[in-house]
């Protein structure tokens, strides 16, 4: 039977996961303002192309604008929990790294967001500069299945 130890540098870790929860809500506040924009009702979860097609140029750009921080959001939320199991998983045995991609990733989806909705015309395109994210987590992920490995074999 492995030991799990605790590395002193795990609280780094914990941070960077805690970020992650203000990237979060961040996220949701950001939606709501842009929902506010386009005029954009609840319970719609996006502007419908019909909606986007005949409205003037103004609530277009408004309506693309939502609809792109709408899906960030929820690009966001597809991924933050094999992000935090990775984080939380790998810094057990490389806490410093983790700690490091986990700001990585938290950084990008700012990046990501912003970028996805400053380019909502152009198809979100702009979401390309946050695209480190994805290898932050990929990285992650991989150190997390190393990780567990190591603890089998121990």
């Amino acid at each position: 039977m492995a030991i799990i130890q605790i590395p002193s540098e795990y609280g780094l870790v914990l941070a960077a996961c805690v970020s992650t929860f203000f990237v979060g809500a961040w996220h949701g506040g950001r939606v709501g303002g842009f929902r506010k924009a386009a005029k954009i009702p609840y319970p719609y979860e996006y502007a419908s192309y019909e909606q986007v097609q005949t409205a003037s140029p103004q609530s277009k750009a408004a309506m693309l604008a939502f609809n792109s921080a709408q899906r960030a959001h929820q690009n966001f939320n597809e991924n933050h929990v094999t992000a935090l199991g990775a984080m939380l998983i790998s810094g057990l045995r490389y806490p410093v790294a983790a700690a490091v991609l986990g700001a990585v990733w938290s950084a990008n989806r700012v990046v990501y967001a912003v970028g996805y909705t400053r380019s909502g015309e152009d198809g979100g395109k702009g979401r390309y500069y946050g695209a480190l994210w994805m290898i932050a987590h990929y990285a992650m992920v991989l150190m997390s299945g190393k990780a567990a490995y190591d603890l089998i074999m121990a």
